[in-house]
């Protein structure tokens, strides 16, 4: 199956500053793939080529098979766009925000009652915007971009300023967006959100993609195999688990009921870019 999102060397310049360098990436449909990488990486001008704000310098951009800058009119159907920023109409209600798209995309307004439900916004429904919190403001963008049910997501930090049940509802509604055959791209700084909801991750650092994989591949990779521990006696040592020698050293511990506890150590998302790029994520 081609990708659903096909990137080929894509180069964006905004004058002499080059925020995306040479980037190459397949999005597979039915995938949800995190965009990872501190502020300046070039996530978010990715996605602005992807949704047609920003035409590219070089390099070329496809969604669903169309070229985005030749085809846009053929991709704006296909895709929706949670923005990290709000841009509601304030002064209507959730509803009426809603139904203003619903009949831009020729959508029936039944869909506006059952949008606000799956992000739990249906009590505030007639409540105007200009009331919502960050979080539920945040929510009402996901519900607006899933109106039209498109094959093709994009979120710019979509749990931004959500507490932890807003943030897990967001995540369940998007596995479940995937589950139906849609393709999700969210750019994000958290690798925490990261492994628990996404299939691939690409991690970019100055406009260049340096590392992509599963969550759990590149925990695997980069994660040190040590574990720490601290015997009955308060004497602390720490074990290389790819030793045999350490291994051996460490069950004779522990057969001896030598041992108060064990701890392993945890992957650092922070000392993997760090070796990956050569600097620090900020």
């Amino acid at each position: 199956m081609p990708d659903a999102i096909a990137i080929d060397a894509l180069r964006v310049q905004y004058g002499t500053f080059t925020a995306v360098n040479g980037l190459t990436l397949g999005i597979r449909q039915g995938e949800l793939f995190g965009l990872l990488g501190p502020n300046g990486a070039g996530k978010s001008t990715t996605i602005r080529v992807l949704i047609g704000q920003r035409t590219p310098t070089a390099g070329s951009v496809r969604v669903c098979g169309y070229d985005v800058v030749k085809e846009w009119a053929k991709i704006k159907p296909l895709m929706g766009y949670v923005p990290d920023r709000d841009n509601h109409f304030d002064e209507f209600t959730g509803r009426r925000n809603l139904e203003f798209f619903a009949d831009l995309y020729g959508v029936p307004r039944l869909r506006v009652r059952d949008c606000l439900r799956m992000v739990e916004l249906d009590d505030a429904a007639n409540v105007p915007v200009r009331g919502y919190s960050l979080g539920m403001k945040k929510k009402l963008l996901l519900a607006r971009a899933l109106l039209h049910r498109p094959p093709v997501l994009y979120l710019d930090e979509p749990t931004a300023n959500l507490d932890i049940h807003s943030a897990d509802v967001v995540h369940r509604i998007l596995r479940e967006r995937v589950s139906e055959g849609a393709t999700v791209v969210m750019t994000t700084h958290d690798m925490a959100e990261v492994e628990k909801i996404c299939d691939r991750v690409g991690i970019v650092c100055k406009g260049k993609l340096v590392a992509l994989d599963s969550p759990l591949a590149l925990r695997q990779l980069h994660t040190e195999r040590r574990a720490d521990v601290i015997r009955t006696d308060g004497e602390r040592a720490s074990f290389d688990m790819d030793s045999e020698t350490d291994r051996q050293a460490m069950a004779a511990l522990v057969s001896a009921g030598q041992v108060a506890s064990v701890r392993t150590r945890e992957f650092d998302f922070h000392a993997t870019f760090l070796k990956l790029t050569g600097q620090t994520f900020d």
